[in-house]
Order: structure tokens, then C-alpha cells, then sequence
């Protein structure tokens, strides 16, 4: 099998996948400008979507989308099942997320990306009949430390005294929702604080497991899609994630079970959600956020900055690009 991660061929130096993937998720970010702060998330996630799908017909590459957005609220989506890709290339399960945070981008808020993961075929769990996960994820020192089944405050100190800090002192981010309020409250009870996010979980559980970044960790129930994202950039970033798919309600745990999921509490562990660490992880920021900057338009140009995470190197790089406006809006 061609290694998803391999570097540039001699041969074929205009074919390294990530690079050609970073065009993608810059189309589909350059694209929901106009609707950024304008209130209309469906109008930026149609944008980005058809600008991600133009994309990814050029890459070299057998793709097929195991698990997309937009289900969950009847938005624009690149479907699951959908072949993406030249049918050249490596054979790639993709897991994408054209703007995960479209609300973000509509209100004209902070952490909205366009991301992209890809993993080698097969290699990815296929949750789409659920929408939703608990998950926890932290850096490295969660690894073998903290465990989903327990409960929050006991995390809260182990991670404390792993990472060497007194429990006062760390961070947890948590999607500000209803469901939320007694688990948020638990960790205030722990001697921790709280980051509410309004959404972009992805961005959320990759900062918690960044060894530079304000978090410590990330927990609660996000999109089982992002949870798939964020465990292929996890990967590479050596943190711990673990994730129990989360049902609304017996018809929708229903069509798991059919699937062939494990509900019921079961703990998805990292290699569950995306075997191997042949992967790579492909983040535009939208609006600006902790991971990376948003798009930016300055009179003929618009600057974008991305990331890419490759799982079997263990590497971030950061890339900055400069397109001209004329090109694109």
C-alpha cells in the first residue's frame, strides 16, 4: 500500500497528498468569507462544501468519504459514501468537515475551521448512523492517566498531577450546552476552570492536546464526526482521546446497533476510532482561532493559514499562503 505519509517521490513531487489536501480545506475556508458574521450558516457551509468537492476531485488519491457533516441539521454535505479523488493514488478513508463551527462563521466568531483527516482504507470507524460522542481528550500526559469512565474530578486530578500543576490551575473546555450544565458545574466543584465553546469542538480537543496551548483538556458531548477528525490529529500529536457514542434516542441506538456500533457505554479507545497512525490531519482556519488564523482580505490578496498533522511522523507544520482576490472573490 502506498503510505499516506510518505515523503515527496523524486518522481512525483507535485503529488504529496497533504499539500494538495491544504488546498482544499483553503478553497472551502476562502469561500465562506463573504458569509462570515452575515448570519447565514447554510449559505457558508454550501460555499465551502462545493469548494471542498472541487478540490478533491483533483487529488490523487482514492477517497471515500466514511463520515461527513451535515446530517444532523439538514445542511449541505459531502455524503457518506461519496468517491472523492482522481482514483489514483493511495486508497484513503476521509472524514471532513467543510466549516466545523458554521455558527461561529455566521456570528462572526472565533475557531471556526475547514478540516479534513484521512486515514488508510478501512482504517476509520464509521459512525454516521450516530451523530453523537462523549469525548475526553488531553496531551500526552493523559495517556494512561485518565480514563472516560471515571468521573470528572477524579481525571481532573490525575491529569493535575501528571502534568505537575496544582488542580486550580487547569483548564477544561466544554461545549456550552444544556446537556452540559451538571458536568460543568462538577468541574468548577473540582477546583477547575471551564472554557465554554460555542462550537468548534475539533479545534477544542486539538488545543487540549497541544503541549503550548491554554487548555489541559477537553470533554462532553461533541459531533461523532468531529470525534473522528480530532482522533486522526491526535495521532499525531501523541495525546490521549477515548469516545462513547451517544444516542438521542432509541431509534437513532437502533440504527447503531444495525450498523454494527457498540453503544451502551462502550469505550471507543483511539485506535477504535482510527486504526494506525497512518494519517494526516488538514485544518484552514475560517475565523481566527487558538490553532490557527482565519482567512484574511487585504485589498488584492486574501492570506490563509493551515496545518497539517501526520500521524506515522508525529509532526504540526504550519503553512501560509498568499492568493489573490481576483482569483477567488
Amino acid at each position: 500500500m502506498v503510505s499516506l505519509t510518505a515523503d515527496m517521490s523524486p518522481l512525483h513531487p507535485d503529488r504529496n497528498l497533504a499539500l494538495e489536501l491544504v488546498r482544499a480545506t483553503e478553497a472551502a475556508a476562502i469561500r465562506s468569507v463573504p458569509f462570515i458574521g452575515r448570519g447565514k450558516k447554510e449559505l457558508a457551509d454550501g460555499a465551502a462544501v462545493d469548494a471542498m468537492r472541487a478540490f478533491l476531485t483533483t487529488v490523487n488519491f482514492d477517497g471515500v468519504i466514511v463520515i461527513g457533516e451535515g446530517e444532523k441539521d439538514n445542511a449541505p454535505m459531502l455524503f457518506n459514501g461519496e468517491r472523492v479523488g482522481t482514483g489514483r493514488g493511495p486508497q484513503c478513508d476521509i472524514a471532513v468537515d467543510p466549516i466545523d463551527g458554521t455558527t461561529l462563521t455566521a456570528e462572526g466568531r472565533n475557531n471556526a475551521l475547514s478540516v479534513i483527516a484521512v486515514a488508510d482504507r478501512g482504517a476509520m470507524l464509521d459512525a454516521s448512523t450516530v451523530f453523537y460522542m462523549d469525548k475526553i481528550v488531553t496531551g500526552p500526559e493523559g495517556v494512561g492517566v485518565v480514563d472516560i469512565r471515571l468521573p470528572i474530578a477524579e481525571n481532573i486530578r490525575r491529569l493535575a498531577k501528571a502534568l505537575g500543576k496544582p488542580v486550580e490551575e487547569l483548564v477544561v473546555s466544554v461545549l456550552n450546552r444544556p446537556r452540559h450544565a451538571q458536568l460543568i458545574d462538577e468541574i468548577r466543584d473540582a477546583g477547575a476552570g471551564t472554557r465554554l465553546m460555542s462550537d468548534g469542538d475539533v479545534a477544542g480537543g486539538i488545543n487540549a492536546a497541544r503541549h503550548n496551548a491554554r487548555t489541559d483538556m477537553c470533554v462532553g458531548v461533541g459531533g461523532s464526526p468531529e470525534g473522528i477528525v480530532t482522533a486522526c490529529a491526535i495521532k499525531a500529536l501523541g495525546g490521549h482521546i477515548q469516545g462513547r457514542l451517544w444516542a438521542r434516542d432509541d431509534d437513532e441506538k437502533q440504527r447503531g446497533i444495525d450498523a454494527g456500533l457498540k453503544l451502551d457505554d462502550h469505550v471507543y479507545e483511539a485506535d477504535d476510532l482510527v486504526r494506525g497512525n497512518n494519517t494526516l490531519f488538514v485544518a484552514t482556519g475560517v475565523t481566527n482561532g487558538e490553532l490557527v488564523a482565519g482567512v484574511r482580505r487585504v485589498g488584492d490578496f486574501v492570506y490563509t493559514e493551515s496545518v497539517v498533522l501526520r500521524g506515522a511522523s508525529g509532526t504540526l507544520r504550519r503553512i501560509s499562503s498568499e492568493h489573490l482576490t481576483s482569483k477567488w472573490l
